[in-house]
């Protein structure tokens, strides 16, 4: 059965602040999902950037340019109910597994060469758990405010907090959310932010995320996050590079340093002193620091 989604329309993302690179899409299930293909095909270094709740590729706007610079491709996908891929209606389209199964089509349709991954929040939830079905994908790790939720520690307050929050206010500004959490970010910044979403039809993939994160050990995706814990904490040999954004009350500080316990050979972290969950937004930092530490580790 077809799955029923709205498209968001391509004219509320004309002349977006910082951003002019052209939409990429492919099919997958019946819907469309938009991303980024930036940089030479052949690249020897590609890059796999993965965003969270409740951006998109926008969100990689700063990294980009600094990727790219030094000879890189990146490729950025929507998730969908993100960006500008499609965005199903019904709430319940949107589980753990129906976002891992299409990520990993998306990456099946794409044949990429081994890559970095770079990933936060949701980005990461999904991202780290890749080598359980394709471990010699990457070949590089970029990783920013996220978690593998296995279900077995309890989620803090901050967390607690932001999921109520969502299911409270389900029609919420997204545009506004990020003028909140980012400090210093534009009018026109946040306009990009919130132009996927026309009204709150458009809505239901950032409603759903926060209440589908694995907290239980019964929940969706908590063994397969345990799984991929055990992979990154005994299998994982590439070169990781971590930054922290402090101001993230949901996936500062305790939250990585308790993700660096389980990535193999985690070097110490950028710590971003400014940066709020959202560290892509300091991305242009971020990007030239991984880049410095990747080269001297060679």
């Amino acid at each position: 059965m077809a799955i029923e989604a709205l498209r968001t329309s391509d004219d509320r993302f004309a002349d977006l602040d910082g951003y002019d690179w052209d939409p990429s899409y492919v099919e997958i299930e019946g819907l469309r999902m938009h991303y980024l293909d930036v940089g030479p095909k052949d690249a020897t270094d590609v890059y796999l950037c993965l965003h969270g709740e409740p951006t998109w590729a926008y969100l990689y706007r700063k990294m980009i340019p600094v990727l790219t610079a030094a000879g890189g491709r990146v490729v950025a996908p929507d998730f969908f109910g993100f960006g500008r891929s499609d965005k199903p209606v019904d709430d319940a389209v949107y589980t753990y597994a129906f976002h891992r199964r299409t990520l990993l089509a998306f990456l099946e349709a794409m044949a990429l060469p081994p890559f970095t991954l770079v990933c936060q929040d949701w980005g990461g939830i999904l991202g780290l758990s890749l080598p359980l079905d394709v471990p010699d994908s990457i070949a590089r790790l970029i990783v920013m405010n996220t978690a593998l939720p296995t279900g077995e520690l309890p989620p803090g307050p901050g967390f607690e907090a932001w999921k109520e929050f969502v299911a409270t206010n389900p029609a919420f500004s997204v545009g506004g959310l990020m003028g909140r959490s980012v400090p210093g970010i534009t009018e026109a910044e946040r306009a990009a932010y919130e132009a996927p979403f026309p009204d709150r039809t458009y809505q239901a993939g950032v409603r759903r995320f926060p209440a589908i994160v694995p907290v239980t050990p019964d929940m969706d995706g908590a063994a397969q996050s345990k799984k991929a814990a055990a992979w990154w904490m005994n299998e994982w040999s590439g070169p990781t590079f971590m930054a922290v954004g402090v101001q993230d009350p949901v996936l500062g500080p305790p939250a990585m340093r308790q993700l660096r316990k389980v990535l193999r050979g985690c070097p110490e972290p950028l710590v971003l002193e400014g940066a709020g969950h959202f560290v892509q937004e300091a991305g242009d930092v971020v990007a030239k620091a991984a880049l410095e530490a990747f080269a001297a580790a060679r």
